[in-house]
């Protein structure tokens, strides 16, 4: 308890907290939404750290820093500094930067696919090959719904779905790969599979509006997995399924240049973490283990409860 109210008693430290309670940062982006020298900020990171009020994740040569660590006694008072970091004098400020600093993330994003939506199938496929888990996949999802696929790219999945689904909605952020999406759909006679733009984060659907949504290989390119996973929930009917596919955790740093990743694959147990948190239950994990020079893949099936 005295470690958590010392390393707390810093306003500088209170302001990391208000910002690192919104989502995952380096201390890159942290020295920016602060305006501080990052060796202050590497120190004030460091006490809460050891103080357990945040957790680091190191992925290749980049850590990311939240709020919520080994610390019992600051899960417990939480609540009662979350509804009072308003009062500190540049909270404001703080929030105003932290959202550039993700809409940046999002630009970097959309900038690449723009770029690369032609020939992002065989770049992906060539660079970063991944066993074939397409048919388990398909085999979780549910006949007969409305299935929205989020994140989809340039449509590769989408007839599968078609011919399972209802409904088919296909949900990406990039002007260019739902065009080229659109170009492979009309060539195969399904024009009446809905295509939208939208963002992960702020998907185009109404609460409550889909039996089951796809996440295949799209959500290692989002800036806040957590919050792609709340919306989500937000789209899916009452016992709605969500069935997910991506990479298991590995080093290769080099994919965030080459392929726009924002992260280096997860662990189970924070998919698992974030997907509880987002209010799903039945949470299911299987690790797919690729062959000599292939990724290892998650696959997540879980649901939205039924009331």
């Amino acid at each position: 308890m005295l470690d958590t109210l010392k390393a707390l008693a810093d306003p500088s430290r209170l302001r990391l907290v208000a910002v690192l309670l919104r989502g995952e940062f380096t201390v890159q982006e942290l020295t920016h939404i602060l305006a501080m020298g990052q060796s202050r900020i590497s120190r004030h990171l460091k006490i809460l750290t050891e103080a357990g009020v945040l957790s680091v994740k190191r992925q290749g040569t980049w850590s990311y820093y939240r709020a919520g660590g080994e610390g019992a006694f600051f899960e417990t008072i939480r609540p009662a500094l979350e509804q009072r970091f308003g009062e500190l004098p540049e909270h404001d400020s703080d929030l105003a930067t932290l959202t550039e600093v993700l809409e940046e993330r999002h630009r970097r994003s959309q900038r690449f696919f723009d770029q690369h939506a032609r020939q992002w199938d065989d770049l992906a496929r060539t660079l970063l090959p991944v066993p074939d888990y397409r048919e388990r996949l398909l085999a979780s999802v549910p006949q007969g719904v409305t299935v929205v696929e989020i994140g989809m790219g340039t449509g590769g999945l989408l007839p599968a779905l078609a011919a399972r689904a209802g409904r088919v909605i296909g949900v990406d952020h990039s002007p260019a790969m739902l065009e080229e999406a659109r170009r492979r759909l009309a060539a195969a006679g399904l024009a009446d599979i809905d295509l939208r733009l939208g963002e992960m984060a702020h998907l185009p659907l109404p609460d409550k509006s889909a039996g089951c949504a796809v996440l295949n290989m799209a959500l290692h390119h989002a800036a806040d997995p957590g919050a792609v996973l709340h919306e989500i929930r937000r789209v899916l009917a009452p016992g709605g399924v969500l069935v997910l596919a991506d990479l298991a955790r590995h080093e290769r740093e080099w994919v965030r240049e080459r392929l726009a990743d924002q992260w280096l694959g997860f662990g189970e147990d924070e998919v698992a973490a974030w997907l509880a948190a987002a209010g799903f239950s039945r949470i299911s994990c299987e690790r797919l283990e690729g062959e000599s020079g292939q990724e290892t893949v998650l696959m997540v099936k879980t649901t939205t409860p039924a009331r």
